[in-house]
């Protein structure tokens, strides 16, 4: 399949872009029918679009490194922000510039560096914010340490301060604008700089542009952070008896409150108007990712570019947004990890535009396709694959039917609030989620009781573990998770031999 698919492809661009903490009903549900999105509409309608596509692993750092190597987090260990990331791990980047692409990054990969290959005192390793092994940094735009946005500001006439001061809204209210104008946000500037930079640049290049947008704190510029009514966004799911599934639960809400996801509002308590405002605030941050996503695909067919280039639309994991009162991206539910999958490859098939996939998807599956589509060998490693085929209209062969998520909630240097109240060691603070339809098995580390969801809908309903029915399903859906992990344990030599004859590596 991706031979026939790479001849299409060629040497032709590849913009891939990455939101972060994007929900996948911001763009495909209850929450995108609350504002106009014409311009990721507009690419919808020319994409093959992933509606049952999941983030491996969160964070942010954790759910990068799984994008880009194609590994489950069990596999690359970069479990938390922080966690190093061995520097020889195969990557998406590597492959690329083994095969003489340039991956030029504009952004951020959320990388945190391997130790063993810098000095003790190097500043590199007092942040998780660095650059993944074979990417080119052509603009840098990090979260914690911004320099050049907030360089950007300060030329530009503000004194917003650096760190979190600058998402500070300028008034009392949550809904007030962010302290700077729409057309310096940041998503202004990293969209600005791109196009400042690919115009220079020979058919053929590869731009990984990666927004941090609707990441928190939630803050908007006019007009975006009054666009939306609160009263129109959709309530967020609870459960009928407010009660909480599991120990986890309670501790996961104490862990990210609604005060912590906004700056200036110390005191903010949750409350359902509340909840409402931040979500029209998100939406508003969407809206205007929207806008300068419209102003690239823009540029792209003034310059005659846009059926010769290859684009995906995606995000690192998805936002609780106060889904059973939690709020970030440190939970089981499908919120945390659910997020939104295009594909629109050049010379599009036209019997495929707009068509959707029900079929269970993963972020790393998404190198895989990358490298597939251009022909590129995809390393052992990667424990994903190509979605090539469905992108010509075809499905692949024995897909897969479970999808599998992993979370480590815990820190072996300051204890989170999981290891104090539950007598946890970091390397017992681990949950995995196994799918399967519509169940959703949750496996704890640390001898904490297994929890076993059905979804009804949007809504997920509790099966009683006491019951034999429920029973009977944890003990399927363990077997099945089992044979997951053992079937995608790190494959870098697993069809490697060393023989009498040298080194033979195998395709069975």
């Amino acid at each position: 399949m991706g031979n026939k698919m790479s001849a299409q492809i060629g040497r032709n661009n590849v913009l891939f872009i990455v939101f972060d903490q994007m929900r996948a009903d911001a763009l495909t549900g209850a929450l995108a029918q609350t504002v106009a999105l014409p311009n990721l509409s507009e690419l919808m309608e020319h994409a093959v679009v992933f509606e049952q596509h999941f983030s491996v692993t969160s964070p942010c750092g954790p759910a990068r490194a799984s994008l880009l190597t194609g590994q489950y987090a069990m596999n690359h260990r970069s479990v938390r922000n922080g966690t190093p990331l061995p520097q020889d791990k195969p990557n998406l980047a590597l492959s690329l510039g083994q095969a003489g692409i340039q991956p030029l990054l504009y952004g951020y990969t959320d990388t945190s560096p391997d130790p063993r290959h810098f000095p003790p005192d190097d500043p590199v390793l007092t942040s998780y914010e660095q650059v993944m092994t074979g990417f080119v940094e052509v603009q840098e735009m990090r979260f914690d340490c911004n320099r050049a946005w907030e360089a950007y500001l300060n030329a530009q006439g503000y004194s917003l301060g650096s760190g979190s001061a600058v998402f500070r809204p300028i008034g009392d209210k949550l809904s007030s604008p962010a302290g700077y104008k729409a057309e310096h946000s940041d998503t202004a500037f990293l969209t600005d700089r791109v196009l400042e930079d690919l115009q220079t640049r020979d058919a053929g290049w590869f731009a990984h542009v990666t927004y941090i947008r609707p990441h928190p704190p939630f803050v908007a510029p006019a007009p975006y952070n009054s666009l939306l009514d609160p009263a129109d966004m959709p309530a967020p799911l609870m459960r009928e008896d407010q009660t909480d599934f599991h120990p986890f639960d309670d501790l996961a809400r104490q862990y990210r409150r609604v005060r912590d996801m906004v700056v200036g509002f110390d005191d903010l308590q949750e409350s359902p108007e509340i909840t409402a405002m931040i979500r029209a605030i998100y939406m508003g941050l969407v809206a205007e990712l929207d806008h300068h996503i419209g102003r690239i695909m823009t540029w792209l067919k003034d310059s005659g570019q846009y059926d010769e280039t290859l684009i995906l639309v995606t995000a690192d994991h998805g936002e609780m947004l106060g889904d059973y009162g939690c709020w970030g991206k440190m939970h089981y539910h499908d919120a945390a990890f659910h997020v939104p999958l295009m594909i629109k490859v050049p010379h599009h098939v036209q019997s495929c535009h707009g068509t959707r996939i029900t079929l269970p998807t993963e972020s790393i599956d998404v190198s895989p396709t990358i490298l597939d589509l251009f022909g590129i060998e995809i390393p052992d490693s990667m424990d994903g694959r190509p979605l090539s085929p469905f992108l010509t209209g075809e499905t692949p062969s024995r897909w897969k039917d479970v999808t599998m998520s992993e979370m480590d909630f815990g820190d072996p240097v300051k204890p989170t609030l999981w290891q104090e109240n539950l007598g946890l060691s970091s390397r017992e603070c681990h949950l995995a989620v196994l799918r399967a339809g519509d169940r959703r098995l949750i496996h704890f580390g640390g001898g904490l009781d297994q929890l076993l969801i059905e979804t009804t809908g949007p809504h997920e309903a509790m099966i009683s573990m006491d019951q034999s029915k429920a029973k009977d399903e944890r003990h399927r859906l363990t077997q099945a998770l089992l044979s997951h992990r053992m079937y995608h344990a790190e494959g870098r030599f697993g069809k490697t031999m060393i023989t009498s004859r040298g080194v033979a590596r195998g395709s069975f």
